[in-house]
């Protein structure tokens, strides 16, 4: 009995294989861990096998640095295109308002005083895209020449070409602007001179219409 609680007692009295690696590293040398000094020779020795053992490759810093710079770049070129996505708009509407004046001084210049061609071209082509009865529309366009005129009686006036632009005739708008042809600007009668605006706005109205179809 003595012989077994003997033999028991050095049994428990050895150290297990985790009490042997904690006395190892505690025998290590203090540099031998960690070379706390990333100046040492022996540092690059050593990081150049954390490297071998974790896998990474030779080539990382470049890659990574190709990387994040094509990256960056593509940011560039997203936020280039949302910053200048407004200013991309403008010039565009812009283009079709100088665009439209110049075709409307083109034709009517002769006729009509060129401020007003210039503020029908400008009005109809902020207008064009929205959601108006042809009437309203042109309505709208001319207000702004006419502002003596009240809504209704020019929407009575705008009945034809409105009716015209429906039905891709011109002959209203022709017959108004026979007009012109005739009579100086000033000489014309306020009504004349609502029905020659109107024709003209028409006319501006096509002139949108044919350039959005074009490819």
């Amino acid at each position: 009995m003595a012989k077994k609680i003997n033999g028991s007692d050095t049994f428990s009295s050895l150290p297990s294989q985790v009490e042997l690696e904690f006395l190892e590293a505690l025998l290590e040398p203090e540099d031998a861990t960690y070379p706390w000094n990333p100046g040492d020779d022996e540092s690059e020795a050593y990081f150049q096998e954390l490297e071998e053992q974790f896998g990474v490759p030779d080539l990382l810093d470049e890659e990574l640095t190709t990387r994040s710079e094509d990256f960056y770049s593509h940011l560039d070129t997203l936020w280039s295109g949302i910053t200048s996505t407004p200013d991309y708009n403008h010039n565009r509407q812009q283009a079709v308002v100088l665009n439209l004046q110049e075709i409307l001084r083109t034709t009517f210049c002769v006729y009509v005083p060129q401020v007003l061609l210039n503020a029908i071209a400008t009005k109809a082509a902020e207008i064009f895209a929205s959601h108006q009865l042809m009437g309203e529309h042109l309505v709208e366009c001319v207000q702004t020449v006419l502002p003596t005129w009240g809504t209704e009686d020019l929407l009575v006036l705008a009945r034809p070409f409105a009716y015209a632009m429906r039905s891709s005739e011109s002959q209203n708008a022709a017959s108004a602007l026979s007009n012109l042809k005739n009579s100086e600007w000033t000489a014309l009668s306020e009504v004349e001179k609502a029905k020659v605006t109107l024709a003209i706005a028409s006319y501006a109205f096509n002139q949108l219409n044919k350039s959005q179809s074009e490819p």
